[in-house]
């Protein structure tokens, strides 16, 4: 199986969320934030240089073939 190339991490949510040059993206994000947490009840974790996730999910993936 293939390895993943985006993997959880303990970087800092909020830092990354500060480092936002932009202040009405960084409110905006912050806004997004809160609500995505409230609504999946899930802790927010860095995911990744750039993603910001609630929760994990794993895919199970089928074999892609058929008529074996």
């Amino acid at each position: 199986m293939a390895e993943l190339k985006t993997r959880k991490n303990e970087a800092s949510v909020e830092d990354f969320i500060n480092s936002v040059e932009t202040e009405k993206k960084r409110t905006d994000s912050l806004a997004i934030m809160n609500l995505m947490q409230e609504v999946t009840g899930e802790e927010l974790a860095k995911w990744g240089n750039s993603i910001v996730g609630f929760g994990s999910y794993t895919y199970k993936y089928a074999s892609g073939r058929t008529g074996d």
